[in-house]
């Protein structure tokens, strides 16, 4: 694993928003995983006012997003299709065909997952897979307990990542128990992956992923099974990391430091 510690939340996005650039304008027809919620705004911003100032093209970007919620319309303001749609598609060059998301409403689900799936091995996976980390270690919503071979499939959201997510709606009832997520497996066959941590809430996992071991309990942990993990974290995240003495940190070329 390669960790890119930062200042900020300000400056893991622009990190983070440099790395995809770059991605994408050395293989323009590249696979992009993408991840939604509050860590990845920001790096969509810039992305955003990147191809505007420097009409870095997307028309031959495909991309693929981690989950759905089960039960939201595409419209509702809170899906996952509304955000990507609103936050980042409809602002690049992106090519409708070329967008692909789980669909929460269909009335077969199990189908849906393996359509999702189909997709995923047409495209032969994420060329670069952006990720976000939960307070209990959940990767796209690959709640704890998730085994680590599961491709995609319906999940039951935990207490956790609904109270977290609860911000979002106008009560915690009106959040989902339910998503499509891609599984475990399908993360891993990303060809490189990029996640991103923030805020002294996401401290206690992002020390657990650096430290601990390899454990169902702890989705983001398969990760260590992966040979090309770049996390950029932000000082309040890196918080508990910083009380380790075993680990220094040396100032790194692509900014921030490098642990």
């Amino acid at each position: 694993m390669k960790i890119i510690a930062v200042n900020d939340y300000e400056e893991l996005s622009k990190v983070a928003s440099k790395i995809i650039i770059e991605k994408v304008k050395n293989q323009p027809d590249c696979v992009l995983g993408l991840a939604t919620g509050g860590t990845p705004e920001k790096t969509y911003q810039l992305l955003i006012e990147d191809f505007k100032r420097n009409a870095t093209t997307y028309q031959n970007v495909n991309t693929v997003n981690l989950d759905e919620y089960v039960g939201l319309p595409n419209n509702h303001p809170q899906s996952y299709h509304s955000y990507m749609f609103h936050k980042l598609f409809k602002l690049l060059d992106l090519k409708s065909e070329n967008i692909h998301m789980p669909d929460g409403m269909v009335s077969d689900l199990q189908e849906e997952c393996k359509r999702y799936d189909m997709i995923l091995d047409h495209l032969n996976y994420p060329d670069l897979q952006l990720l976000g980390i939960g307070s209990n270690g959940h990767i796209g919503f690959n709640e704890p307990g998730s085994p680590f071979s599961q491709k995609t499939y319906v999940t039951t959201l935990s207490e956790s990542t609904r109270l977290a997510n609860a911000r979002f709606f106008n009560h915690l009832d009106e959040v989902p128990s339910h998503a499509i997520t891609m599984g475990i497996s399908g993360i891993l066959k990303s060809k490189e992956i990029l996640l991103l941590a923030s805020g002294e809430s996401k401290a206690k996992a992002v020390k657990e992923l650096l430290v601990g071991e390899l454990d169902m309990n702890f989705p983001a942990s398969a990760l260590k099974s992966h040979k090309h993990v770049t996390i950029i974290v932000d000082s309040l995240a890196l918080k508990e990391v910083r009380k380790i003495k075993d680990i220094e940190l040396s100032e790194a070329t692509c900014g921030g430091h490098e642990i």
